[in-house]
């Protein structure tokens, strides 16, 4: 794959991640005020964030390692945001319809940096 094409799509997924990012703040926004929704919202904010921020500092990793590395810990932050989704929704904090479209999203976050992941440890 071309040079430009791998960072076309590196600029692409960083400004996907950015905004999933904001729509899980906006949804955390709207949780009932309750002791558990505060919680389980500060956890959500927490790792949905933390899904980008990992991924670019991968991106600008020293080496493949550091790479590798930080790729993971973001893949771990996309699966816990969708285990933090399903107690939302399940506990009927949230409606269905948001929790299917971040949930969709989170999932397919997962499955891009699992993806990522086993190419990069692949070409070590």
């Amino acid at each position: 794959m071309d040079g430009d094409q791998t960072q076309d799509r590196e600029v692409q997924l960083k400004q996907r991640m950015l905004r999933f990012s904001i729509e899980i703040i906006r949804l955390v926004e709207g949780i009932p005020r309750s002791q558990a929704g505060e919680i389980i919202g500060k956890q959500l904010i927490r790792c949905a964030t933390s899904i980008g921020a990992n991924y670019r500092s991968a991106c600008k990793g020293r080496s493949k390692p550091e790479f590798i590395a930080k790729l993971g810990i973001a893949e771990e932050e996309a699966d816990e945001t969708q285990y933090w989704l399903e107690i939302l929704s399940s506990s009927g904090l949230i409606a269905r319809g948001q929790f299917e479209k971040l949930h969709k999203e989170a999932s397919e976050l997962t499955a891009i940096l699992t993806s990522s992941g086993k190419t990069a440890r692949l070409n070590r």
